[in-house]
């Protein structure tokens, strides 16, 4: 199947994509806050900026969305149909990124939890979630 935009919308659209703020990241801090965890946001200064930092808890916690960084058995994790090799390299080259990034921060004492986008896809699973977090994150 060809793509129905021409190049120039493909890459408007695509361009649109946000890496900080996104709707499943607002969701999981509002959850979080409420539950009386305090974070910190993006911190440059650790690998890979996680999304939510809790200083206090040595632990950090990345939101990444399903299809973007590969969630196994998920269904928005699909593979597009169109320029296959180039979007699996990216797939291959994001969770590669991923596993790094987890294991240099671990080296430097920090204790990582992932929140998929699929987890935060209404307010029940989000609070199911949040839930889950606040007491991994407590321990």
């Amino acid at each position: 199947m060809t793509d129905f935009l021409s190049p120039t919308e493909r890459s408007d659209r695509m361009s649109r994509i946000r890496g900080k703020d996104t709707q499943p990241e607002l969701a999981l801090r509002k959850v979080l806050h409420r539950l009386g965890l305090r974070y910190r946001l993006h911190v440059a200064e650790l690998p890979g900026k996680p999304d939510l930092v809790f200083p206090r808890y040595r632990t950090v916690v990345f939101v990444h969305g399903c299809f973007w960084h590969r969630h196994a058995g998920c269904n928005v994790a699909t593979t597009p149909k169109s320029n296959t090799p180039f979007w699996l390299e990216k797939f291959d080259k994001n969770v590669a990124r991923d596993t790094r990034v987890t294991e240099q921060l671990e080296a430097l004492g920090w204790r990582v939890f992932v929140a998929w986008e699929c987890e935060l896809a209404s307010m029940t699973r989000a609070r199911a979630t949040g839930e889950r977090l606040n007491a991994l994150i407590r321990q």
